[in-house]
């Protein structure tokens, strides 16, 4: 599975790119002005910077909801680099918008995915990632996981290309629970990364053997 930091926090990004299992980035208009990222030269700038500091794939937001702007924005996102992942939302023209740059080589990722129908939509469009929001199912008490295996189902029934890219996580559970259902990549904050690194007995081993290696050299 694919690790991928959802963040526009260019020193999470450096921490998790020198950790050594980066694969990726994904950012929203959100996360931008989180970081206090406003601007359409200041945005695009920034998703310079952070293409030059990962590996991977870097996904970048269209602001448009009609097609015509989607395609003027994705194409000038393209535009930037070539790890640049073009985000279109769950939506009629963001469909439309999924086929142009699909035919035109351009990649995609699909956003705001809440239902199987919507990600069916996704995969025949030819979107390269499909983003479907487990954490904000779990808001509203449904089982994002389900989603999640629903859908590894029905791509693999077809043989659809279109990358399962579990959103919304929210914590390390979410990362275990959607490596054993399938999902090709997830996109998470760098606590929920290095919330892997944990385990109590890991501590309580080093530490032992920090004290039997003290003892044997006194």
């Amino acid at each position: 599975m694919k690790f991928f930091i959802d963040t526009a926090n260019l020193d999470q990004i450096r921490e998790a790119q020198a950790l050594g299992v980066l694969d990726g980035v994904t950012t929203n208009p959100s996360l931008m002005a989180k970081e206090g990222i406003t601007g359409a030269n200041n945005i695009l700038k920034h998703y310079v910077d952070i293409c030059e500091i990962v590996d991977g794939d870097v996904s970048a937001e269209v602001i448009a909801v009609d097609f015509e702007g989607m395609v003027r924005e994705g194409e000038a996102l393209a535009s930037l680099h070539p790890q640049i992942v073009v985000k279109i939302p769950m939506t009629e023209d963001g469909v439309k918008a999924l086929k142009y740059f699909s035919d035109a080589g351009i990649k995609t990722n699909c956003t705001l995915i809440f239902s199987v129908g919507q990600a069916l939509l996704a995969a025949k469009a030819g979107a390269t990632y499909m983003s479907p929001f487990i954490g904000r199912l779990d808001d509203v008490s449904t089982d994002g996981l389900d989603l999640i295996e629903d859908i590894r189902l029905v791509y693999d029934n077809y043989g659809f290309e279109t990358e399962i890219l579990a959103a919304s996580v929210r914590h390390t559970m979410h990362i275990v629970n959607c490596a054993k259902i399938g999902a090709d990549v997830m996109t998470g904050p760098l606590s929920a990364i290095k919330g892997l690194l944990k385990h109590p007995l890991t501590d309580i081993g080093l530490a032992q053997f920090l004290a039997d290696h003290k003892k044997g050299n006194q």
